[in-house]
C-alpha cells in the first residue's frame, strides 16, 4: 500500500508483535528511533526525553493495555504517530497492568489546527473496543495504517438521529455533537465513530428499544434504554452478576463486566444498529438497568432526575493532545449511559470550540476534568461543579456525571467561583483555598522552570567554554565581537561568552515567569502583564523571589477584582485588554514600590546573608532539611519549593546559594537510585513491575527526576517514603558539610562539569542512596504492612 508523504502514519512506522525492551523508556527510544530515521524529527533523543518529560508528569498507561505516550516538542518536523503491538507487554503505568499496544504521538511544536485534530482523533478512537480490537488483530502494517487512517479521517454525519424525549441535543456554535445526535457508522454491527471535534455533547438515544433479557431469568429492573452511538452500550455482568456500578441518581445505568474491553473503564461496548440490546454470547451475561434512589436529603420529586438535564465540562491536560479529548468522549458516553446530555469544551492542541452562552446557562452542573487552569472560568459562576484531574474523567467517567447530577439536585453543592457552603454541610466541596492557593502558586513554578533550566544550563555550558570569569566579561565580548573578530581567548571563549549571555537573559525570566503566571493561575489572560510587571518591579528593587512570589498574587487578585468591577457596556470589548492590565498594573506597581518593595528586599538580602553566615552545624541543618523535603513528596509541592528556594537565590557570585543547589540537586537523585539499588539487593521483596521500574530507575535519578521513585512510593509510601527522606537527609548534609557547589539547576550527572568538588558530591550521593535503599530494605524486611481486620457480620 503506497502512503502519502505527508500521512500520519506509515508502515515504517509500525512495529508488530516485537519485543522492544521491558521498560517504557525502550519503547519510547525505539519508537522516537524510528520517527526520526523516517524523517519525522530531527533528534530521536530530544523527542525521546520530551515524551519521557510527559510520561513523569503522569502515567500514559491506560485501562485494556494501552499506552499512548506524548509530546509537542520542536524536534517535532511533522505530526506523527509510531506504532507497537509488544511482546511480551510492557507496564506504562496503568492500574490493571502492562499494554501491549504502544502509540508514540509526535507533535511538532507549533503543530497546526489540523494536524492537532488527527491526533487527537486517534486518541478519542481508543476509547472505543472495536477499534482497539482490530488493532490487536490487524495481520499487517498496511491493514494498521487502513484502521487508523480511517479513524482519522471520519466525519460527523449531516442526520441527527431522533434523540430521547427530553433530551437536549444542541450544542454550541460549530461544534459538532458527538452520540446519537450526529454519528456516523462503522461497521455492520452499528457502532459509530465520534467525530474529531473540539466542542462535544451527546443527547440520550431513542428509548423504544428493548432489552436483553438477564442471565439465570431474572427480570431487568426500571427501563433500559438502548443506544447506537459510540457510547452507548450494554455492558455485561459475568456470569449474570452484575459488576457494580458508579452511583447514579435515578438514572439507567448500564454495567459492566470486569473483563470488558479496554475502553470498558471509559466507553463502552456496542449495541445492536437497529436500536435493541446484544445478548451476552453464550448466555453469559445480559443488560441491566438500574434506576437508583436520590440521594438522601435531597428531593425525590422528579422520578429520573437525569431526565431533560444537561451537563457541562471542561477538560484539559498539559500537552493537550490525548487525555484532553479521551477524557471529553468518555464523559459523553457516560452522560448517555445516564441519559444525560453532556456538552465537553476541550481546551487542547487541536483548538477549542467554546460553549454557547446558551448552553451554560442551560446546564444543571459543571464537571472540570483538568491538569492545568480552566481558560474563561468564570463563564461557569454560579453553577454547582464537580473538579478533578483529567485521568478521573477517563478512568471514572458514570462516578463524575453521578456526582454532576447529585450536585445539580442539592442546594447546598459547592459552585464556581466559590460560593460559601452551609455550615456543617458534608456534601463533596469544590477546591479549598489551601489547596486553591496550592495550585497556583504550582503554576507559577511550573511555569518558570523552563526558564531556570534553559537559562541555568547554558550558563554552566558558558562556564565550560569560557571558564568562570566569562561571567565578567560576556556582555562586552558578545557586543564587541563575532565570528570574524574573535576576542582573546578565541572560539571558545567567544562561544562561552555567547553561551553565558544568552543563559543570562533566559535566567532573567525567572522571576516575572513566576509573577506572571500566578497571576494567570488566579485571573486568566488578564493577570499575565500586571503579573509580568510585578516580577520586574520585584527584580528591581531586589526583593528577588519572594517578590515574586507577593507580586504574583497581589497582581492576580486586582486583575480578578478590576475584572469583576461593573463596567458599561460599551466599555466591555476594552476590558480584558485595556481596563484591567492598566487599573491591575498601576495597583500592584505602587504597592511594590511604596509600601512592599523595600521590606521584601530587606527580607531576601537578610535570608542572603543569613544563608552566607552559615558554617558548621547550621549549614548540616538546613542541607538536611532540604534533603528532607527533596525527598518527601518526590516532585511534588514540597519537593518543588525546596527546589525552587535553591535556584531563586542560584548566583555564581553566591558561594552559599551554589551550595544549596548542590544540596537540593543530589538530593533529588537519591529516591530513584536507591530503589534502582534495592531493587537488585532484594529483588524477592519487589513484584516483578517494580524491578521492571527499578532498571529504569537508574538513569531517571541520574538524570535528576525525583519522580521515578513514584511507583514504588505509591504502592508503599509508609516504608519507602521515609526511607528516601533518611537518605535524602544525609546526602544534603554531606553536601553541605563538604562545601561542594553546583552552578547548574538541573542535568543531574550531565552536568557534573559544572561541580566543584566532584568527589565529594558523588560521595554525598552514594552515601545517601546506600542509607535509602539499606533502609528501605530492612522496612520491606521487617515491619509488615497492618492487614486491615474483616468487618464481621
Amino acid at each position: 500500500m503506497a502512503h502519502s508523504p505527508d500521512s500520519i502514519i506509515t508502515t515504517e512506522l509500525i512495529s508488530l508483535d516485537t519485543d522492544l525492551g521491558s521498560a517504557k523508556e525502550t519503547v519510547i527510544a525505539t519508537l522516537a528511533q524510528r520517527l526520526t530515521d523516517n524523517g519525522r524529527a530531527s533528534s530521536a533523543e530530544a523527542l525521546r526525553d520530551a515524551a519521557l518529560a510527559r510520561e513523569a508528569q503522569s502515567a500514559t498507561g491506560l485501562p485494556g493495555g494501552i499506552a499512548i505516550p506524548h509530546c509537542r516538542n520542536s524536534a517535532v518536523t511533522s505530526a506523527s504517530l509510531g506504532f507497537a503491538r509488544l511482546e511480551p507487554a510492557v507496564d506504562f503505568g496503568a492500574a490493571d497492568g502492562p499494554a501491549d499496544l504502544v502509540f508514540l504521538i509526535a507533535a511538532p511544536e507549533g503543530a497546526g489546527a489540523e494536524h492537532m485534530k488527527l491526533l487527537s482523533s486517534l486518541a478519542r478512537a481508543l476509547v472505543r473496543p472495536e477499534f482497539v480490537g482490530s488493532l490487536r488483530g490487524a495481520a499487517s502494517a498496511d491493514e494498521v495504517v487502513a484502521l487508523v487512517t480511517d479513524v482519522i479521517a471520519q466525519k460527523p454525519a449531516m442526520t441527527p438521529k431522533k434523540a430521547a424525549p427530553g433530551a437536549v441535543s444542541s450544542s454550541a456554535p460549530g461544534a459538532a455533537s458527538i452520540g446519537s445526535a450526529q454519528a456516523s457508522p462503522t461497521g455492520s454491527n452499528g457502532t459509530v465513530t465520534p467525530a474529531a471535534t473540539d466542542g462535544v455533547s451527546t443527547s440520550q438515544a431513542a428509548s423504544n428499544a428493548a432489552a436483553a433479557p438477564i442471565a439465570n431469568g431474572t427480570a431487568s429492573a426500571g427501563a433500559a434504554a438502548s443506544r447506537a452511538d459510540h457510547g452507548g452500550a450494554s455492558q455485561a455482568a459475568a456470569n449474570g452478576t452484575p459488576a457494580p456500578s458508579a452511583p447514579s441518581i435515578g438514572a439507567a445505568v448500564s454495567q459492566t463486566a470486569s473483563n470488558a474491553t479496554p475502553a470498558a473503564s471509559i466507553g463502552a461496548s456496542e449495541d445492536a444498529a437497529d436500536g435493541t440490546t446484544s445478548p451476552a454470547a453464550n448466555g453469559v451475561g445480559a443488560s441491566l438497568s438500574t434506576t437508583m434512589p436520590a440521594p438522601e436529603g435531597v428531593s425525590d420529586e422528579t422520578t429520573d432526575p437525569a431526565a431533560g438535564r444537561t451537563i457541562v465540562a471542561v477538560t484539559a491536560c498539559p500537552t493537550g493532545i490525548a487525555h484532553t479529548y479521551m477524557a471529553a468522549d468518555s464523559l459523553v458516553a457516560a452522560g448517555d449511559r445516564a441519559g444525560v446530555t453532556v456538552h465537553v469544551e476541550t481546551q487542547g492542541s487541536s483548538g477549542s470550540t467554546l460553549l454557547s452562552a446558551d448552553t451554560i446557562a442551560a446546564a444543571s452542573a459543571v464537571i472540570f476534568a483538568t491538569d492545568v487552569g480552566v481558560r474563561g472560568r468564570e463563564r461557569f459562576a454560579g453553577k454547582p461543579v464537580i473538579e478533578s484531574g483529567v485521568k478521573r474523567a477517563i478512568n471514572e467517567p458514570d462516578t463524575m456525571v453521578a456526582d454532576a447530577l447529585r450536585a445539580a439536585l442539592d442546594p447546598t453543592a459547592a459552585t464556581v467561583a466559590g460560593s460559601a457552603r452551609p455550615e456543617g454541610d458534608s456534601a463533596p466541596a469544590t477546591l479549598g483555598w489551601g489547596t486553591r492557593l496550592r495550585q497556583i502558586l504550582l503554576t507559577g513554578v511550573s511555569y518558570m522552570i523552563p526558564f531556570v533550566a534553559a537559562g541555568g544550563l547554558l550558563i554552566a555550558l558558558g562556564f565550560l567554554f569560557g571558564g568562570y570569569e566569562i561571567a565578567d566579561h560576556a556582555k562586552k565580548i558578545v557586543l564587541d565581537n563575532s565570528l570574524t573578530a574573535l576576542p582573546d581567548g578565541g572560539l571558545p571563549t567567544y562561544l562561552g561568552a555567547v553561551l553565558f549571555q544568552l543563559g543570562s537573559l533566559a535566567f532573567s525570566f525567572l522571576v516575572p515567569a513566576l509573577a506572571g503566571y500566578i497571576a494567570f493561575a488566579i485571573a486568566d489572560r488578564p493577570g499575565l502583564a500586571p503579573g509580568f510587571t510585578a516580577g520586574a518591579v520585584a527584580v528591581f528593587v531586589g526583593a528577588g523571589f519572594l517578590g515574586g512570589l507577593v507580586g504574583g498574587l497581589i497582581a492576580g487578585f486586582a486583575a480578578l477584582w478590576v475584572a469583576k468591577s461593573p463596567a458599561p457596556q460599551w466599555a466591555r470589548g476594552l476590558m480584558p485588554v485595556v481596563v484591567i492590565p492598566l487599573f491591575a498594573s498601576l495597583i500592584v506597581g505602587a504597592l511594590m514600590f511604596i509600601f512592599l518593595g523595600k521590606p521584601l528586599a530587606a527580607i531576601t538580602s537578610g535570608l542572603t546573608n543569613w544563608l552566607n553566615s552559615l558554617t558548621g552545624t547550621s549549614a548540616l541543618a538546613l542541607g538536611a532539611i532540604l534533603g528532607l523535603m527533596m525527598c518527601f513528596d518526590l516532585g511534588g509541592p514540597v519537593n518543588k519549593a525546596a527546589y525552587s528556594f535553591a535556584v531563586a537565590g542560584l548566583s555564581v557570585t553566591d558561594p552559599a546559594s551554589l551550595r544549596i543547589m548542590a544540596a537540593v540537586m543530589a538530593a533529588g537523585m537519591v529516591p530513584p537510585l536507591a530503589m534502582a539499588l534495592a531493587t537488585v539487593l532484594r529483588p524477592r521483596l519487589f513484584t516483578t513491575a517494580e524491578r521492571e521500574n527499578g532498571k529504569a530507575a537508574w538513569l531517571l535519578g541520574a538524570s535528576f527526576i525525583s519522580e521515578g521513585a513514584i511507583p514504588f512510593a505509591a504502592a508503599d509510601p509508609l516504608r519507602v517514603i521515609p526511607s528516601m527522606m533518611a537518605g535524602g537527609a544525609v546526602t544534603g548534609a554531606l553536601i553541605m558539610a563538604t562545601g561542594t557547589t553546583l552552578s547548574a539547576p538541573h542535568g543531574g550527572i550531565f552536568v557534573f562539569f559544572a561541580v566543584g568538588h566532584i568527589v565529594w558530591f558523588l560521595a554525598a550521593l552514594v552515601a545517601g542512596t546506600a542509607v535509602s535503599a539499606l533502609c528501605v530494605t530492612a522496612a520491606k524486611e521487617f515491619i509488615k504492612p497492618r492487614t486491615p481486620a474483616l468487618a464481621t457480620a
